[in-house]
């Protein structure tokens, strides 16, 4: 019960599972969460395999009761949560005519209801030890909406109106929020099918690299209290914004 806890909310396949990884190096016990926690195998071995520690969790991030009995459970059954990472994407592109009600409501549940359920929970146990830190990852569609996408980029900017929200009620009581806005393509499986004009600048250093997310991460946890950021913008050199 001594060792401090990192809870993953989205670990995938790329950021979510760097992120698992790098704060599993540094002595965290990795809490990896997804709907389905068979998709946490692989990744649950590779914490193992580099020396670290690993409990995965199937939990829909969008239902109130699983994520109130995870947070409970982490707690009481493996260690204090110091670090909480929201990391669910929803990311789809559909012309507003074509943009059901049904499309609309599941992306703002998963990317931006969710996020409201980890951080109002990660801040109920993190208050009482005046002590914590709340990461939320944002996109390009956090800042701007772009054509086809009006779903994604309302979710978007509803979860970095809770960080901000979160932030200045936070803050002065010793948690720190912050909010990671990722403007580019990242070197996932995804992006190598679906764009592979885009991905192959990666030989160029043209797409984000999960590891160098997951380390701009860990800087962010590690900050001083004197110096914290709030919002942090990572994008290749050579992406337009």
């Amino acid at each position: 019960m001594s060792k401090k806890v990192v809870l993953v909310i989205g670990a995938g396949d790329a950021t979510g599972g760097a992120i698992a990884r790098r704060f599993a190096r540094e002595g965290y016990a990795a809490v990896i969460v997804r709907r389905d926690a068979v998709n946490l195998k692989d990744l649950t071995e590779q914490i193992a395999a580099e020396g670290g520690e690993a409990h995965p969790f199937g939990v829909d991030a969008r239902k109130e009761d699983q994520m109130v009995d995870l947070f409970a459970k982490v707690e009481a059954e493996i260690g204090p949560i110091e670090v909480a990472v929201f990391n669910i994407g929803a990311n789809v592109n559909f012309s507003i005519v074509e943009t059901t009600a049904r499309v609309y409501t599941k992306v703002w549940e998963m990317a931006a209801f969710a996020g409201f359920l980890t951080g109002r929970e990660a801040a109920k146990h993190m208050l009482p030890r005046g002590r914590g830190t709340i990461l939320f990852t944002g996109a390009t569609a956090s800042l701007r909406g772009g054509k086809g996408f009006s779903a994604f980029a309302g979710a978007k900017f509803a979860l970095r109106a809770l960080a901000q929200s979160m932030a200045r009620e936070l803050g002065p009581q010793g948690i720190h929020v912050a909010h990671a806005i990722i403007d580019g393509a990242i070197d996932t499986a995804w992006i190598a099918e679906n764009f592979p004009q885009r991905y192959a600048l990666n030989g160029q250093d043209g797409i984000l690299d999960p590891d160098h997310i997951a380390d701009a991460y860990w800087m962010l946890h590690s900050q001083p209290r004197d110096a914290w950021t709030h919002e942090l913008d990572l994008r290749p050199w050579m992406e337009t914004f």
